[in-house]
């Protein structure tokens, strides 16, 4: 996957989150369904956000960014900052 379908995808995930979280305050709040979903695109956008700046930090050290690589959902989510 290239910058430009990794940010294509971060863009159609992110729309979904916003249909989801609007369909919540509209409906008095997230069925238990919905609930997962939304956890489920938050995890998703986080890992392709990885992703892509794995892709940027190989390409500015000269090296391919193809050999960046979407890490675990767990790896992703807990990191320390």
């Amino acid at each position: 996957m290239d910058d430009p379908q990794i940010l294509h995808s971060i863009s159609e995930l992110t729309n979904e989150e916003h249909d989801l979280l609007h369909a919540g305050e509209t409906s008095g709040g997230l069925d238990d369904t919905q609930r997962t979903r939304l956890k489920e695109l938050q995890v998703e956008i986080d890992r392709l956000w990885d992703l892509l700046r794995q892709r940027r930090a190989r390409r500015h050290a000269g090296l391919d960014p193809e050999g960046a690589q979407e890490r675990a959902a767990g790896t992703v989510e807990h990191y320390q900052q």
